[in-house]
Order: structure tokens, then sequence, then C-alpha cells
């Protein structure tokens, strides 16, 4: 008898105008920012053979700022940013997201006592209360009757979707969630 495979998936709440039919950003736990990080250690010619030829342009560059700019305090202690911003090839054993990142089992990359703001073009930064009121601002949201919150899962096909979506466009999560 052949076990049944377990499949990982995560949540992370989105923040959606539905007026203007646009998601604004997501709260994220600490295993999807570290996911999203991860696809920096993916190499391109992996993400080539993955999505085709025209998956080339988007924001990616968003991402990779997003690891350059994170201040050393929401690291993990033995995690290195030069891991996701000058990656190698992979371990083809790699099968875990912590070996995908080269580091511990169990660690990942970013804090978990944090939860993470992703733009709709994947820049990370930690959340606060203040810093997602200031956001609805310079998002010039005008109506809060507008704003929906919807959980969405993370599996291979969504982590595949955004992948893609990252190389094409600038509204990642609109692209994937909000077909």
């Amino acid at each position: 008898m052949v076990a049944a495979a377990t499949t990982t998936t995560l949540s992370m709440k989105l923040l959606i105008d539905t007026k203007a039919r646009r998601v604004l950003f997501a709260k994220a736990s600490k295993d999807v920012v570290d996911f999203l990080f991860s696809l920096l250690a993916l190499p391109i010619g992996t993400a080539v053979k993955l999505l085709g030829n025209d998956a080339m342009v988007g924001c990616v560059g968003s991402l990779f700022g997003s690891v350059e700019r994170l201040d050393g305090t929401y690291v993990q202690p033995d995690a290195s940013k030069d891991v996701l911003l000058h990656s190698s090839v992979l371990s083809p054993a790699a099968s875990s997201k912590s070996s995908l990142l080269g580091l511990p089992s169990g660690k990942g990359f970013v804090q978990g006592i944090m939860t993470y703001t992703v733009m709709d073009d994947l820049t990370v930064t930690p959340m606060s209360s203040i810093s997602s009121i200031t956001l609805l601002s310079t998002l010039a949201v005008r109506d809060l009757a507008a704003l929906q919150e919807k959980t969405v899962q993370l599996g291979y096909d969504q982590g595949l979707e955004i992948l893609k979506a990252s190389l094409q466009s600038k509204t990642v999560f609109t692209d994937v969630f909000l077909k």
C-alpha cells in the first residue's frame, strides 16, 4: 500500500479594494515570506523550465529589493541574506523549504515573531497597525466600505502561479487571486 503524499498549504489574508478590483496588500506569516524569499534561491533556468520562456519580466526585482532592505533584526541569527541575493545552483536533494534556503532544518529565513505585509508587487516589510493605516493612505483608499478581507490558500499550484506572475507582472496577488 502506498501512503498518500502530504502537501503543505500556507494561508494569508488579502486586503482587497473591491471597487478597483485589486489586492492592496497581504498579511503574511513567516512561512509565506520564507516561501516568497525562497523564489530567489530558485535558479532562473529552473523557473524558465517550469513556466516557459515567455515568463521573463515582472516583479522579481521587488522581491530581491525586499531582501536587500530587510533589517538584520528580522533575519534568523544563523541566516545570511547572501543565500538569497547571490544564490547558486540548488542541490537536487533539496526537498524542504529550509534546505531550499540553505538553512538548518525548521528555521527558514525570517523571524517568526512578526507578521509581514506583502504588497501586490511582492515588496515585503514587517507589519504594524500604524504601517497598515499609513499604507491605506499611501494607496489612496478613500472608501473603507469597499475593502474586503479574503483568506487564500497557497499550495503547489498557487506557488507556481505566484512564480509565473512575479516574472510577468507588478500585480502578482491581483493576477493570481482575483482573475
